[in-house]
């Protein structure tokens, strides 16, 4: 079974290579400095230093097998080469949201990168699918989970990397 394609701006493959490589080079070598001290303190069987510290390094270890896996998968998208003529992975939307008469921007990512906090959405949550392949000016309507809603697209534009 081969394993799903991380969809990834550039932004987010350095993110997540940094987060990496911060993982295996600090917080490794600081939890087992912690793991060292709590042992050196004698009897392990109630040592609450001792049980965080090893509890950290399982998350530690479980965080950079998850990024491997993530980083293995990777395929980057060159926002460079994006088309702006379609809404695509890589790309900045500006959308009017027609119930609400608000305007709204999003960068469309891979779902490893979303977070719609910072304007993040995933080219598979049920706004960005519908998103995908439209051009300024047309107009989109979304099942959400509070119901319908319709979008009119203003701009596509080349996202800058933050």
């Amino acid at each position: 079974m081969e394993s799903k394609k991380n969809i990834l701006t550039y932004e987010g493959l350095k993110k997540y290579e940094d987060e990496l490589h911060d993982l295996k080079v600090v917080k490794r070598k600081e939890v087992a400095q912690k793991i060292k001290e709590a042992r050196e303190q004698g009897d392990l069987s109630e040592n609450a230093e001792y049980d965080a510290a090893k509890d950290e390094q399982r998350d530690i270890e479980a965080r950079i097998e998850e990024l491997e896996k993530i980083l293995k998968n990777a395929e980057v998208v060159v926002e460079d080469d994006v088309d702006l003529d379609k809404i695509n992975i890589g790309c900045k939307v500006k959308i009017l949201d027609v119930e609400f008469n608000e305007e709204l921007t999003y960068k469309i990512v891979g779902s490893t990168e979303a977070n719609s906090l910072k304007g993040k959405i995933s080219n598979e949550s049920p706004v960005g699918k519908a998103l995908i392949g439209k051009k300024v000016g047309d107009e989109v309507k979304v099942e959400t989970p509070s119901g319908e809603s319709a979008f009119k697209i203003l701009e596509i534009e080349r996202s800058v990397t933050e």
